[in-house]
């Protein structure tokens, strides 16, 4: 997915009714210097509670980056909503339970509904293909709107037009995020242009895409994506129309802190086609040429009539690896994650899989837990393959391994699940899944991480004052 961040200037708020009637009759989607308000905080409800979010100051100009301009410290432990507050009105939705409500809504309902509210505090991701549509239907909401989108450097021209067209079409300005140039030289120095045909598209993905993403994210609230159920029945068959995000963070930080919005996750792409053709909206060039799913151009190719869709994503792969991780939260875990065993059970594959990473077995963490001076301190994650919350810090884990790699630092995993929990329970402080600790040398007991931040920040931030 290609993907960016367009500001328009005025979050939308029902006690803006005179200045959404000004938006509406200079430009639908266009930018408008008003000031940020807030009527009311939305609180995300999840495993665990949380505050509210600061607000995040509209840009009027292009912008390359989306940076989070506050956020509020999370303390540890469960803290009660009055507490994280300051005992300010919090509204606590139930999306499980929206996601019922909006079930058979339009397109143009469930937009209209994640718009009113979110205001500034969402975008919708735009990667260059179809998913034009939502651009089109925030636009038919007349309330104004955000889009960001991701260059990964290495998209076909045609996609890049297409950016330039859709920005004039509707008047705004799309915010590009870009992969770090530090990252992107070390993979290409390591491995070459285009390893990602020898040894999988992950690790490509997760440079250029994963991670300018998660960077995006953590300035928002909420976003809006194009995923439908029908674009991969093997891996999105069960994406709802509106989420709390299980894998990403938002401007608040921790689990619970982004919503997801699907607004087309029901349509039928026949419907979404009709709809474009119907509102005369720009169309990326590609599309006529055979392409329906668009990504990076070496990863992406035309379908012959009767194939699917993603079968021009990444053909070398299994299907079920056709996957970038931007939308892992919503893979089926028996198709991608792991197999089946004969009893029916499903299992998972390993998570934080990378060399930097030191797999610990039981004698090995047993050894670490009782050396009094170590030479090295050592972080460990205790985790467990089949917990969603393990599964969404696994990108996060494994750049914080990369970052640390040459300081000194040992980064290693643990799995604490089956007939090591007890174990886990007793000698590693595990309450829940993940669990990290941090082994500081010259010391002897380990220290828990007491935050649900699992951000690659924070846990340096953490490292850093006990190494």
């Amino acid at each position: 997915m290609a993907s960016a961040v367009t500001s328009s200037s005025a979050l939308y708020s029902s006690s803006l009714s005179s200045s959404i009637d000004e938006a509406k009759a200079a430009h639908l989607g266009a930018f408008q210097p008003l000031d940020r308000l807030h009527s009311r905080t939305t609180a995300v409800s999840f495993a665990r509670r949380r505050g509210s979010v600061k607000p995040l100051n509209a840009e009027l100009k292009r912008n390359y980056s989306i940076i989070p301009a506050a956020a509020t410290a999370s303390a540890p432990g469960l803290l009660n909503t009055e507490e994280v507050t300051g005992g300010g009105n919090v509204e606590v939705e139930d999306y499980e339970k929206l996601a019922r409500e909006l079930e058979n809504a339009s397109p143009l309902e469930i937009m209209d509904k994640a718009l009113e509210k979110f205001g500034n505090d969402i975008a919708i991701a735009f990667s260059g293909a179809e998913d034009v549509a939502l651009i089109e239907y925030a636009r038919l909401t007349g309330r104004p709107f955000r889009v960001f989108s991701l260059d990964t450097g290495r998209l076909n021209p045609e996609t890049y037009k297409f950016f330039d067209e859709v920005e004039k079409h509707y008047g705004i300005r799309i915010e590009y995020m870009f992969p770090d140039a530090a990252e992107v030289q070390d993979l290409v120095r390591r491995k070459g242009l285009f390893s990602f045909y020898e040894d999988g598209h992950q690790e490509c993905c997760r440079v250029r895409k994963v991670r300018p993403l998660r960077r995006a994210l953590k300035g928002l609230r909420a976003w809006i994506t194009g995923q439908r159920k029908d674009q991969s029945p093997g891996t999105r068959s069960e994406i709802p129309v509106v989420q709390v995000d299980p894998v990403f963070e938002g401007l608040d930080g921790g689990v619970g802190s982004l919503v997801k919005w699907n607004p087309v996750a029901n349509a039928k792409g026949d419907n979404v086609w009709s709809f474009l053709r119907t509102m005369n909206v720009p169309v990326n060039s590609l599309h006529a040429k055979g392409y329906i799913s668009i990504g990076c151009e070496p990863c992406t190719r035309a379908v012959l009539p009767g194939q699917h869709e993603r079968e021009g994503r990444w053909w070398w792969e299994d299907a079920k690896a056709k996957e970038c991780g931007l939308h892992k939260g919503n893979i089926k875990e028996e198709n991608v994650n792991g197999g089946v065993h004969p009893n029916g059970t499903t299992t998972h594959a390993d998570l934080f899989e990378s060399k930097s990473v030191v797999k610990l077995s039981r004698r090995g963490i047993e050894n670490l837990v009782r050396l009094e001076k170590r030479s090295e301190t050592w972080v460990v994650v205790v985790y467990a393959p089949w917990c969603r919350f393990c599964q969404a810090m696994e990108e996060s884990y494994v750049e914080l391994a990369e970052k640390l790699a040459g300081r000194g630092v040992k980064v290693a995993k643990f799995r604490g699940d089956g007939e090591d929990k007890a174990f886990a329970q007793e000698a590693l402080q595990l309450g829940s899944f993940p669990t990290v600790l941090l082994f500081p040398k010259h010391a002897s007991r380990p220290v828990k991480y007491p935050s649900e931040k699992r951000d690659v920040d924070s846990l340096l931030a953490f490292i850093n004052a006990l190494e």
